[in-house]
């Protein structure tokens, strides 16, 4: 099981700690493999971009405008966290739902 997200992420830390056997990968230092984020921009859509984020709002409007998947290539903090991967599946953001569903894969 493996955790994309910030290792300073509030969100991030707490599934960790429901999660103690997962692995974080910090996007920022190591990034999210091309057909991880690929699987997600298609399961997820517009919803994997994070657009409340500090990074979000410091881009222009032609930044904005590009291809989703190019913008998180550039800017990983974009992406809405935590993304968790367990086997095959793949779970957006962390909440008693989420939680709920990723310990029923395990």
């Amino acid at each position: 099981m493996l955790i994309y997200g910030l290792k300073n992420c509030d969100t991030c830390r707490k599934a960790r700690k429901a999660l103690p056997e997962a692995k974080l990968v910090d996007v920022r230092e190591e990034g999210v493999p091309d057909a991880v984020l690929a699987q997600a921009y298609e399961r997820f859509g517009a919803a994997l971009l994070n657009t409340r984020s500090t990074t979000w709002r410091s881009l222009d409007e032609d930044a904005r405008a590009q291809d989703p998947l190019a913008l998180l290539k550039a800017y990983p903090a974009l992406m809405k966290r935590p993304l968790i991967a367990v086997g095959g599946a793949l779970f957006i953001g962390w909440n008693n739902e989420v939680e709920v569903e990723v310990k029923a894969m395990l």
